[in-house]
């Protein structure tokens, strides 16, 4: 599952970097947990939230089924 989590992220990478920001994979966890890190712009973005559950968790659900949710970690 890490591989395509991985995949993923490369995918959705460009869009965040194209804003000064990138996500960095932590961990992932029994039961579909995937931790991220959002770094650069996106690390004190007010919307860094928003961008984690509405972006990379909805676009990793749709690429990789296995997962759950998405959680941020600094």
């Amino acid at each position: 599952m890490r591989e395509e989590v991985e995949q993923a992220l490369d995918e959705i990478r460009p869009n965040l970097q194209a804003h000064g920001g990138d996500v960095e994979l932590v961990a992932i966890e029994d039961g579909g947990v995937v931790k991220l890190k959002l770094t650069g712009a996106c690390g004190g973005c007010p919307m860094a939230q928003m961008t984690l559950k509405q972006g990379i968790e909805k676009a990793l659900k749709e690429r990789v089924p296995e997962v759950d949710h998405v959680e941020a970690v600094k």
